[in-house]
């Protein structure tokens, strides 16, 4: 199947993508700071850059995009219908790549905290939403688990 955009359209859409800041991340930053929370954006000396690192805590959060890193049964997690050889082995290699990152990350006695996009876009709908997983995240940084998603 043909791809709908031009190359050169494509390649402006794909470098419109970043990597950190976005709007998912600085979303879920104002919060926690507003909790009184502090932390250390993309801690380059810890395995995968996490998007926010609370020392306190011990505790790396990552604001994962489900397109890019495949939140399982997410409708924002769907497979572009061209070249699909490439996207299936681009997505598996992300996948493989977070695995590894956490598993590096316990080993390292860092806690994990992986927040999906959509989950960012409820908390932005729904004010309950938002108090639920706050207080979530707030339960999970005092409590004992090694790592949640949500």
């Amino acid at each position: 199947m043909a791809d709908i955009k031009s190359p050169e359209e494509r390649s402006r859409n794909m470098q419109a993508i970043r990597s950190k800041d976005t709007k998912p991340e600085v979303y879920l930053r104002k919060l926690l700071f507003a909790e009184g929370l502090r932390y250390r954006k993309n801690t380059k000396r810890l395995p995968g850059c996490p998007d926010m690192y609370l020392s306190k805590y011990r505790t790396a959060i990552f604001v994962n995009g489900c397109f890019w890193h495949r939140h399982k049964e997410c409708k924002y997690a769907y497979t572009p219908k061209t070249r699909v050889e490439f996207w299936q082995k681009k997505f598996e290699t992300n996948v493989e790549r977070d695995k590894n990152v956490y598993a590096e990350l316990t080993k390292m006695g860092i806690r994990y905290l992986l927040i999906w996009e959509c989950t960012i876009r409820r908390m932005k709908a729904d004010e309950h939403m938002r108090k639920n997983i706050v207080t979530k995240i707030q339960s999970f940084l005092n409590g004992e688990a090694a790592s949640e998603e949500f």
